[in-house]
């Protein structure tokens, strides 16, 4: 093989530093030479399969465990939004999704059943005031 040397001076009193990059790829085409092969470059496409997202609904559950937590059910529905994610960790998608829609079901009623006393906890007490009065 025949290796040549090229030596690259730089003016010693530029403002900005030597591209480095260039200067590699200038020495490695002086090195190598030009591209032997006239036909394109081919590239191969590999499909990966994603697995399948299931939503574990911890933060909802989180949510109604913190504010709405009417008759304990928020802390249930963290329960199973934890064994969810667990399942889904582990690697058992079937086992995740059936705890995900559970915790899913329950969130709603948690969260329905909680505005329904929130509001019965603010209308209740301005009716009997108004009924003093």
């Amino acid at each position: 093989m025949n290796h040549t040397v090229q030596t690259f001076f730089t003016p010693s009193r530029t403002d900005r530093p030597p591209n480095y990059e260039m200067l590699k790829e200038e020495h490695e085409v002086a090195a190598l030479g030009a591209p032997h092969n006239p036909a394109p470059p081919t590239s191969t496409v590999i499909h990966i399969r994603s697995e399948t997202s299931v939503p574990d609904h911890v933060v909802w559950s989180l949510f109604n465990t913190l504010f709405m937590n009417s008759c304990c059910l928020g802390f249930i529905v963290f329960a199973y939004s934890v064994n969810s994610r667990d399942r889904k960790m582990v690697g058992d998608l079937t086992g995740a999704q059936a705890y995900a829609s559970t915790a899913k079901c329950l969130n709603i009623w948690a969260l329905i059943w909680g505005i329904i006393m929130t509001i019965l906890l603010i209308i209740i007490p301005i009716l009997i005031l108004q009924a003093y009065q």
